[in-house]
């Protein structure tokens, strides 16, 4: 019996130090290096079977490439050339460029947005637009539940099939863990194509589980489409626990639902194997909206060699000259972001930082407030929204640029999830999403740095150990 013990100790040794030592191969950011080999060293078994499904880089497996996207893009660039010159403020048309080199993000003109902040109106016209599709309708989410909202959304992709409309689904295998597996069967029995997002199976579970596809996109006929920061489910028009469900999200006519069904037709082709340029999907420019606001559908992917929006929001925090605000349900930003944000409010940029009160988990309460301390001695503001959840994702610049999108302000939206934001450089439509921070502000309390100071010890100690590891959150 000793002996055996002491196989089995041995052989663990052996697997931890194995694990801590592929930690450090990957090379990854300092920060999520030592946090993962603190959880190796400090909780036996546990963490061995954490970083087993969630710690292992697996980068270089995905199967789409630069060039799968590129055959994607390329069929789209005929029609963009033939835009005419549009106009973007000098500081912007660096990052603009950027974003078109390593995310593949062509600049669209001619868009007009629709804002929602709840879901009640944001189902609405999803719906109404669906029921007057004629040709196809692409869906693609992280979460959709079998309750009140997507089941009504179920029912309209339903009904579209049964009028000839082509319908594709995508949806995320581990945000949808919780749905009865019938509720999709259904839906592809119905005559909807069907496809989760990196099914989990226990023999690869350790190489899905990470990586998941956290965007929220519509598409119908090529001509309208909806991507923002809701899924669908219930609690994103009535709540939870009680409390108010505030979000950002938006509807678009307009040249840059070619980015969204760019974006769409990619993650098809990663989930199928099916690879679709039909330029069918692009309806020529002459059919879509005049005028408004330039836009970038930007992707962010676990692949390739650039952390496409964290490199692009570190440049655009730079860039700001007069103020920043941010809404993020979640706040735990990679070191460069945080040094930027710093950077700016030493500078005199106004920073305004915007997150819920509570949420989520005790967890992610302290590790969200782990980052207030460094945010508010540099001269920067935080408001906690009271009411319930926020969990909008937005960035407002000078009031000349924004960005909506799924992407949170944390370590794993910026590095190891799938995600799509939107672009936009124009002053109104950058007035308008300030507008409507101002609106939820005002429901918000503003954390003030000598309250924040004088917390009690207790509360500072379990803050700083939760932000050991929110790299892994």
């Amino acid at each position: 019996m000793t002996i055996v013990f002491y196989i089995v100790v041995a052989f663990y040794v052996f697997l931890v130090l194995s694990a801590m030592g592929a930690v450090m191969l990957d090379n990854r950011q300092p920060v999520k290096t030592i946090a993962w080999l603190l959880v190796l060293l400090l909780i036996p078994i546990v963490g061995l079977v954490l970083y087993y499904f969630f710690g292992q880089n697996i980068r270089r497996e995905f199967v789409m490439s630069k060039r799968n996207i590129e055959l994607l893009t390329q069929k789209v660039v005929s029609y963009y050339v033939n835009q005419e010159q549009y106009s973007v403020p000098e500081r912007f048309q660096s990052v603009m460029l950027m974003m078109k080199k390593i995310s593949f993000a062509l600049p669209f003109g001619g868009n007009v947005a629709k804002f929602y902040t709840r879901g009640a109106s944001f189902l609405s016209d999803l719906l109404s637009d669906i029921a007057h599709a004629q040709q196809h309708v692409h869906v693609e989410f992280y979460i959709m539940e079998d309750d009140e909202m997507g089941g009504a959304v179920a029912t309209a992709l339903k009904e579209a099939v049964a009028r000839g409309v082509s319908v594709k689904l995508i949806y995320d295998d581990v945000g949808c863990w919780s749905v009865a597996r019938r509720f999709f069967r259904e839906m592809r029995e119905a005559g909807i194509d069907v496809q989760p997002f990196q099914p989990v199976h226990f023999r690869r579970l350790s190489h899905r589980v990470n990586y998941r596809n956290h965007r929220k996109i519509v598409i119908v006929d090529g001509r309208v489409g909806y991507t923002g920061g809701m899924n669908l489910a219930s609690r994103y028009i009535h709540g939870e626990h009680g409390g108010d469900w505030r979000d950002l999200h938006f509807r678009v006519e307009g040249a840059a639902v070619y980015g969204l069904q760019q974006l769409f037709l990619a993650d098809w082709f990663y989930a199928s194997q099916e690879l679709i340029n039909d330029m069918n999907y692009y309806p020529k420019l002459s059919q879509l909206a005049n005028g408004g606001a330039l836009m970038q559908i930007v992707m962010s992917a676990p692949l390739g060699q650039w952390n496409n929006i964290q490199m692009a929001y570190n440049h655009l925090i730079q860039s700001a000259r007069e103020y920043i605000l941010i809404q993020t349900p979640y706040f735990m930003p990679t070191e460069t972001l945080l040094e930027a944000l710093q950077t700016a409010a030493l500078r005199g940029v106004k920073v305004q930082v915007m997150v819920p009160l509570k949420p989520g988990g005790f967890w992610m309460t302290w590790a969200n407030e782990s980052f207030y301390g460094d945010v508010l001695k540099a001269g920067g503001e935080i408001y906690a929204y009271r009411p319930g959840m926020l969990h909008a994702k937005a960035l407002v610049i000078d009031g000349v640029f924004c960005s909506v999108g799924s992407a949170n302000m944390d370590f794993r939206s910026l590095n190891d999830t799938f995600e799509g934001t939107a672009f936009f450089y124009d002053e109104k439509i950058a007035e308008e999403v300030k507008a409507l921070y101002n609106e939820a502000k005002k429901a918000c309390m503003r954390v003030d740095l000598h309250m924040w100071n004088h917390r009690n010890r207790r509360r500072r100690l379990l803050e700083s150990f939760v932000r050991i590891f929110s790299p892994l959150f």
